[in-house]
């Protein structure tokens, strides 16, 4: 190392001329502590000023960043797009109905669940699907059919404002990417677009990176599923439309909006 460059590097400590043995060897093992000092001196003077990194571009290559273009939402079919005053009236339902559990959050906080709601660990997440959806809807058992031992349907319990409000925030971001996750294989119920309406309600603004990317795709989704509705069940349109409604107008994420019809 050139002297010019040691002087830009402060020393920690002060180290004069170590009083070493005519017989001192840097390449054996240090003894003593001025040994030990000497031979760090000596490796730090025969470090080159600027040091180059070898890289194998033919490993880069294999873990390169991929960049996705990610498209909005799909266009609704023709007749499915919902009105702008629907769409106002949506949001302005909706923005009360936050306002009101934000209000009374801690009230309903210190509610007691029922006694026979066991709300799941934050990381199980085939547990948080079935306290959601449903044994039935969970296991895509026909309702019909009788089937035991699938334990307590928690679509049937009594779900309060006291478990919403009971949700922390790591819990709502959680549940709703597992829901995210299950809606991106299967189909649409009524119960999933009740927990969806529930935890978006639940969501804190501004919006965490991880809850934004999340309603943004919960918004494709519901999109992709429509343009797939042939009988334009208009029950499960209009669930539909709400979500997209709510993530687009709700949120601002105004380039996934519906067009007005």
């Amino acid at each position: 190392m050139e002297p010019a460059v040691e002087e830009l590097m402060p020393r920690l400590l002060p180290v004069g001329d170590c009083d070493l043995p005519d017989d001192f060897d840097p390449t054996v093992p240090p003894r003593t502590p001025q040994e030990y000092l000497r031979r760090v001196q000596i490796e730090a003077a025969r470090c080159p000023d600027v040091v180059v990194a070898q890289i194998d571009p033919k490993k880069l290559r294999k873990k390169q960043t991929v960049n996705i273009a990610i498209s909005g939402c799909q266009p609704a079919p023709e007749g499915y797009s919902p009105t702008l005053k629907w769409q106002q009236q949506q949001v302005a339902n909706f923005s009360s109905v936050r306002q009101s559990l934000n209000k009374h959050r801690n009230h309903w906080r210190s509610q007691d669940l029922d006694s026979n709601v066991n709300m799941p660990k934050l990381e199980d997440e085939e547990g948080w699907k079935k306290f959601c959806l449903g044994e039935r809807v969970y296991s895509e058992i026909d309702a019909e059919s009788d089937h035991e031992n699938l334990g307590i349907d928690y679509i049937k319990v009594n779900i309060t404002l006291s478990l919403y409000a009971s949700l922390l925030k790591a819990t709502v971001t959680s549940v709703l990417e597992y829901l995210i996750s299950w809606f991106g294989e299967k189909k649409f119920t009524p119960e999933l677009g009740r927990w969806f309406y529930a935890l978006l309600a639940c969501l804190e603004k501004p919006l965490l990176p991880e809850a934004h990317s999340l309603i943004r795709q919960l918004a494709r989704r519901c999109s992709e599923v429509r343009v797939l509705e042939e009988n334009k069940n208009e029950e499960q349109v209009s669930a539909l439309n709400l979500l997209i409604c709510l993530v687009s107008r709700y949120f601002d994420q105004r380039d996934l909006a519906d067009e007005p019809s």
